[in-house]
């Protein structure tokens, strides 16, 4: 039992032992849980707060990645305006690839100059004056085609587009005649040429002398120079250069008829192009000759620039002046002299009675291949239209100018307008006085006479126009290239802007090579252009076909027009061509505009004609086309059912007018404050209907481009419309807008005279005809009235045009719808030349 106690104290005390190890370790056990809990907690923070840390920097990352998205979208966006459309140019033989084109009278702007077809050409050109005429600031200096010179008549009598033209200028009491032929002479640089300028005196008047000035200048850019040498220092006088693109040449002049009074020169800096006559004048001097006679001259070497010394001493102008009693005549000749070695003899220029049988050769051949053309003899015509039409034609060709520089532009993406890249453009022009710069849809009607002459001269200019599109597919419609076609426009017209379009009038020109001269189109390698010009020409109608379109399946807008201006009595939509004709009194984005679904619709067709011919997949252009010329279709868009005439619909009321605010009362002591500008009014609120008391061009349009059915009534009531005096019939052409409509010959502005509003269009004219004779082939109910119609209106418009130039000397930009008299600018010598088309029955 004591061994029993023992045994009970000794359990007892490791009972009590146990109990102390179970509490140490339970102790040390909840020591290490509670480490591993707060290790896990630790673990798991810093596990969260990764995850969170990753989530922010994934958000933070997709957020700058999102805002460096949208940066270099804006980006791209903002560069879309000014990119071209890929690197394959259109024109693949350009400067001398092309020697026969390469030098011309590419400076339609001048009287008479010429330059080659290089970006930055050496030029040539013509001033003169009398010292009569002489006024402040060079006034009565010759230089420009001005309209404020206020001559009887200039323009070209023959010009073949290639190798030479003949000019008559009218500047009582003298007649100039300026010419010029092209010998391929030289060794690759294009050639030689001569150039003559005679000039006779046509009355008794007590002017009998004249100063001719015959300059050498070079371009802002030109890699080259120049020189004058004087006859006191050469038995060779003249000026003597090179330039990259001409290598060595020498300008050479030689008196053919009459007496030399007085002979000087100017060799100095002029700062660009557009300031040569500025330069000139500046530098006019009084002298004596050895009787005493006082005499303006030139005062030789000055190389300065604007009265300084200037920090590039080489010459870029270089002028002579020959003073000369009347009659008189001056040859000059261009001689390229690099490529020969000493042994060599250079080929001179002819001059003097060889080249006056010479141009009587290219004369004889240009009347011969004329009549050819256009059998105008052969249809009764006098000679007196037969040399009206030859002037009309050659004042087209004479008219093509070779531009280089780049257009202003600026789309929604861009706060200021950006530069367009640099490009050339050999484009004709509408008016060497007034409009000396490409127009986009002048240049389609421009074609259809020019392809009619010269298939090669038509597809390079419309190569030259197709490189200008940009990604986007679009081509600005007025370019505005280089020093001397920028100082002719206002700054407030220079930008242009991507949102808004132009009548897509090269698919008149396309469609007129595809019908007319589809044998040319497979020779000489033109079906190659075709296919080098057919994305771009996809991508100019898909570009219409959306940025254009309107809110309603199958309807299309002009953009453009301002929708906040309270001056114009009806918002122009200079974009359509047709500038103040009369649309929707309050410009909206649901207008409907019935020229422009036109012109889609034509655009259409000729991309299915275009893709047929280059084997392409036609099918959805034809079903584009079929869709839009559909009457049906036009019919529920665009036919008003009270009138039964086709219009446009939009926001309108025809009750507005143009009326001056009341003047505000002059302060106290102040000067009578100016008269407010006058304010448009509209004495109703716009409802959304057709515009359709408004009849004029722009409603005849389903007729023009001949997409309405041949027995449509609607064709029927068209023509009887048209026919109208108190409509659009004129005896001089169709009048722009009828005599009914309420904005006929409204001003648009108190400062802007009715210019669609009435005036005759020749280029509307000619569509008129073209689409009267197509419909009138047509066996059905409105064939024998058609032909009728046809056959009047193209008598009116040809003796009309024909007789106004007989009176003035010019075609005119448009005409009088009450007396036929020729408007607005002249020489227009762009679209009303079709009249030689008219006269010769070629559409």
């Amino acid at each position: 039992m004591a061994r029993n106690a023992g045994a009970a104290r000794s359990s007892s005390a490791n009972s009590g032992q146990s109990a102390v190890s179970a509490a140490a370790a339970a102790a040390v056990a909840a020591a290490a849980a509670a480490a591993n809990s707060k290790q896990k907690r630790s673990t798991r923070f810093n596990l969260s707060s990764k995850v969170m840390m990753d989530k922010w920097k994934t958000l933070i990352g997709c957020i700058c990645l999102g805002i460096a998205s949208y940066f270099g979208y804006v980006g791209y966006l903002e560069t879309r305006v000014n990119t071209p459309f890929d690197n394959q140019k259109m024109v693949v033989h350009t400067g001398l690839d092309d020697p026969d084109r390469y030098w011309g009278s590419y400076r339609p702007l001048t009287y008479f100059g010429m330059k080659t077809r290089d970006p930055h050409s050496l030029v040539m050109g013509l001033m003169w004056y009398t010292p009569s005429s002489l006024g402040q600031g060079g006034q009565g200096i010759r230089h420009w085609c001005e309209q404020g010179d206020n001559l009887d008549g200039y323009g070209w009598t023959h010009h073949d587009g290639r190798s030479f033209g003949v000019q008559e200028i009218q500047d009582l009491p003298f007649e100039l005649k300026t010419s010029f032929v092209k010998y391929p002479a030289g060794k690759q640089y294009g050639g030689d040429w001569t150039a003559r300028i005679s000039v006779r005196n046509t009355t008794r008047a007590w002017d009998k002398s004249i100063s001719l000035i015959w300059y050498v200048a070079l371009d802002e850019r030109t890699n080259g120079h120049i020189k004058y040498v004087s006859d006191e220092k050469s038995p060779e006088p003249g000026v003597y250069g090179e330039t990259q693109g001409l290598g060595e040449f020498q300008v050479r002049f030689h008196a053919v008829k009459g007496k030399i009074l007085h002979k000087s020169y100017l060799s100095t800096v002029a700062p660009s192009l557009s300031k040569l006559k500025d330069t000139l004048f500046a530098h006019f001097r009084a002298f004596s000759d050895k009787r005493g006679n006082r005499f303006i001259g030139l005062p030789g070497e000055i190389v300065s620039q604007n009265g300084l010394p200037s920090s590039n001493p080489e010459p870029n102008f270089i002028a002579i002046q020959i003073t000369a009693e009347v009659d008189f005549t001056l040859d000059i000749t261009y001689q390229s002299t690099s490529g020969f070695t000493l042994s060599e003899s250079i080929p001179k220029p002819p001059t003097g009675r060889a080249y006056t049988e010479s141009l009587q050769a290219k004369i004889s051949d240009f009347e011969k291949r004329f009549e050819e053309k256009f059998q105008l003899k052969s249809r009764g015509y006098s000679p007196e239209e037969v040399r009206f039409a030859r002037n009309a034609l050659s004042n087209m060709l004479g008219g093509i100018g070779y531009f280089y520089g780049s257009s202003r532009v600026q789309s929604v993406h861009t706060k200021n307008p950006v530069p367009y890249w640099k490009a050339p453009l050999y484009t004709a022009v509408p008016s060497r006085s007034f409009f000396p710069r490409g127009f986009l849809w002048d240049e389609g009607f421009h074609g259809l006479l020019i392809s009619s002459w010269d298939v090669e001269i038509e597809l390079d200019i419309i190569c030259h126009w197709f490189d200008l599109l940009n990604v986007e597919g679009w081509i600005p419609r007025e370019q505005i290239l280089g020093t001397e076609a920028m100082s002719k426009v206002p700054e407030e017209f220079v930008t242009q802007r991507n949102s808004n379009a132009n009548p897509p009038t090269f698919f008149l020109t396309l469609r007129k090579l595809l019908t007319s001269h589809r044998q040319e189109l497979s020779e000489n390698g033109r079906l190659a252009t075709l296919e080098r010009l057919y994305p771009r020409v996809q991508a100019w109608f898909n570009w219409y076909n959306t940025t254009q379109k309107g809110d309603v399946m199958g309807s299309y807008l002009w953009r453009g027009r301002n929708a906040t201006t309270q001056r114009e009595l009806n918002p122009k939509s200079l974009s359509s061509g047709l500038d103040d004709y009369p649309r929707a009194s309050h410009p909206s984005d649901r207008e409907r505009h019935l020229d422009l679904r036109c012109w889609v619709a034509l655009a259409a067709s000729v991309m299915a004609e275009l893709s047929t011919l280059l084997g392409k997949d036609d099918v959805k252009y034809y079903e584009t086309a079929s869709y839009l010329t559909d009457n049906e279709q036009l019919n529920r868009l665009h036919l008003a059912p009270y009138s039964e005439q086709y219009a446009d619909w939009g926001l309108h009321t025809d009750q507005v007018m143009l009326r001056r605010p009341p003047a505000m009362a002059p302060q106290r002591g102040s000067h009578p404050s100016q008269q407010p500008e006058m304010m448009r009014v509209a004495m109703e609120q716009p409802t959304y209907q057709f515009v359709d008391n408004t009849f004029g061009y722009v409603n005849l349009f389903p007729l023009l481009l001949e997409q309405l059915d041949h027995d449509s009534p609607y064709l029927t009531k068209m023509l009887q419309d048209l026919r109208d005096p108190q409509q659009l019939w004129t005896n001089f052409g169709l009048r722009s807008l009828s005599k009914r409509s309420p904005l006929y010959m409204k001003r648009n502005t108190e400062h802007d005279p009715p210019y669609w509003r009435g005036p005759i269009w020749i280029n509307i004219n000619f569509l008129a005809v073209r689409a009267l004779q197509h419909y009138g082939k047509i066996e059905g109910p409105n064939a024998a009235l058609a032909l009728e119609i046809y056959a009047e209106l193209r008598e009116n418009l040809v003796r009309n045009i024909f007789r106004q130039y007989q009176r003035s000397g010019y075609l005119w930009e448009q005409y009088d719808d009450t007396t036929g008299e020729g408007k607005g600018c002249s020489p227009f010598t762009g679209w009303t030349a079709t009249v030689v088309l008219l006269m010769a029955e070629q559409y």
